[in-house]
């Protein structure tokens, strides 16, 4: 059921996992080394502030919604990007643009730098997502949070990054993997009121 911990996976809360950080969250892995610890996204926690308030140039490119993404608690304060490349995209990689290198379904995904001008990217990309701050583990810190029960580490699809509903992502995803996880993502977001 569970998947190795690799760049491009998944980390989906379990509902034991009440952190007010991650309740509920899916998180994209976008860097881990066993040795360093592993950094990722929030993919389900739009805020109301519209990218073209706060990098106004790439409000063109962004995905809908086009606000910004709490990508997690640390570093609340900068903002990082992720694009998927377009399926019409040649083999080389565009500029300022970095794939993740990790699992083959997310080959098309990567970390786009913000510095750069967007008309640079504009024909090349599917989407574009802001994100204010990561979430961040300690080297052997996830493995142990795993291994404690808080989070499924599943395969992730490029379109996860960009929904239109975020907020049924985390159902969708358990839904998606089916068997136990499936009947998961029916857990009452309170289940004192069940």
């Amino acid at each position: 059921m569970d998947e190795p911990i690799r760049v491009g996976r998944l980390l989906v809360a379990t509902p034991t996992l009440t952190d007010p950080n991650f309740r509920r969250t899916v998180v994209l892995i976008v860097e881990h080394e066993d040795e360093e610890g592993t950094l990722g996204v929030v993919l389900n926690r739009p805020t109301e502030l519209p990218v073209e308030q706060v990098l106004g140039s790439w409000s063109e490119l962004a995905s809908g919604p086009p606000v910004v993404f709490q990508g997690g608690p640390v570093a609340l304060d900068s903002a990082l990007a992720l694009a998927a490349v377009g399926t019409g995209h040649d083999a080389d990689q565009p500029l300022a643009w970095r794939g993740l290198d990790g699992v083959p379904a997310m080959a098309r995904v990567g970390l786009v730098d913000l510095d750069a001008p967007p008309e640079v990217l504009a024909g090349e990309l599917d989407g574009v997502r802001v994100f204010a701050g990561y979430a961040g583990w300690g080297a052997g810190q996830l493995r142990s949070e795993i291994a404690d029960g808080a989070w499924y580490v599943l395969s992730g699809e490029p379109a996860d990054l960009f929904v239109d509903e975020p907020e049924r992502l985390w159902k969708d995803v358990l839904r998606r993997a089916g068997g136990e996880l499936a009947l998961v993502s029916t857990f009452p977001d309170d289940p004192t009121m069940n």
